[in-house]
C-alpha cells in the first residue's frame, strides 16, 4: 500500500471505533501482529478475539521486566487461549553492555543505549518479518511525543528502502479512562502493579508509580526530560522533536 493511500486511510478512520481500525488492520493484512506490553495492549487482544480465530501477537522481554507482568504474560495467554511469541534480546550484546557499564548505566548516560539493546534491536528484527504491526498507543500518554500519532500511518522508523511497514494505533483518539471502562467492562486481564500506583510500565528499573495528579508518564524514566520518554519502540513520534532526529 503506497503511502498515499496510507494518509487517505488516516483520515478515513480517524473517528471511527477502534474496533473498526482492528478491523481493518486484520483484513488488509496477513503478516500482521499485536505488540503486547501494556492494558491497552490487552484491550486490543480482547477486541481481535472477537474479531477474527487466529491472530499474532508478540511481547518482548527485556531480562527486567516486573513479576507481575511475567505472570500478565501467562494469563493473557491462558484466559484468551492465543499463541503468545515472546522475544528476547541478543544474549552476547546485554553482556557486553553489563560487562562495560554494569546494571544500572542509563541512570547515569541515558536509557537510549539499554533500550536499543533490550527492546529496539528485538523489535526491529521481528518488524522485519511483517507487513503491519498494531500498537496500543494513545495521543494522550506522552503530550510531548504522541499528541498528534494517527490511528494509520508508514512507520518510517521500521521501513526500509525495500519494506514498507504500516503501523496502526487503534486507540490513538482514547483516553486512559476509556480504555479502563472497557478492561472493567470485559474482564479484560491487566498488570497487578495497576493497583499499586503504577500506571506505565516498563522494565523494573526504569518504572515507579505515580502520585495523585502526576501525568501518566512521569512514572518513566523519570530522571530524563518528557521529550526523552521513547524506548524507541515509537521512533517516528520524535522526528521533528528536540535535535530533529529519530533516537535509537
Amino acid at each position: 500500500m503506497m503511502e498515499l493511500d496510507i494518509a487517505k486511510l488516516a483520515l478515513e478512520y480517524d473517528q471511527r471505533s477502534p474496533q473498526e481500525i482492528l478491523k481493518l488492520a486484520l483484513d488488509k493484512f496477513d503478516e500482521i501482529v499485536i505488540s503486547f506490553s501494556g492494558a491497552e495492549d490487552v484491550v486490543l487482544i480482547d477486541m481481535a478475539s472477537k474479531i477474527k480465530k487466529d491472530f499474532q501477537v508478540f511481547s518482548i522481554d527485556t531480562g527486567r521486566l516486573h513479576p507481575e507482568t511475567y505472570r500478565l504474560l501467562d494469563q493473557v495467554r491462558e484466559h484468551y487461549e492465543i499463541t503468545l511469541e515472546v522475544i528476547f534480546p541478543d544474549s552476547p550484546e546485554v553482556e557486553a553492555l553489563v560487562r562495560e557499564k554494569g546494571l544500572f548505566s542509563f541512570y547515569k548516560d541515558g536509557h537510549k543505549e539499554c533500550c536499543g539493546i533490550r527492546k529496539v534491536r528485538p523489535l526491529r528484527r521481528k518488524l522485519a518479518t511483517l507487513d503491519a504491526w498494531i500498537t496500543g498507543q494513545r495521543q494522550d500518554q506522552n503530550p510531548s511525543t504522541r499528541a498528534n500519532i494517527p490511528v494509520v500511518q508508514v512507520d518510517t522508523a521500521f521501513s526500509t528502502k525495500n519494506h514498507t511497514l504500516i503501523k496502526f494505533n487503534p486507540l490513538a483518539n482514547w483516553s486512559s479512562a476509556q480504555v479502563w471502562q472497557y478492561i472493567h467492562a470485559n474482564n479484560v486481564p491487566y498488570n497487578a502493579l495497576h493497583t499499586k500506583g503504577f500506571i506505565s510500565i516498563g522494565c523494573e528499573p526504569c518504572t515507579r508509580p505515580v502520585l495523585p495528579n502526576q501525568h501518566e508518564r512521569e512514572g518513566r524514566w523519570w530522571w530524563e526530560e518528557a521529550i526523552e520518554k521513547e524506548c524507541g519502540f515509537h521512533e517516528t513520534n520524535l522526528v521533528g522533536k528536540s535535535s530533529g532526529v529519530a533516537h535509537g
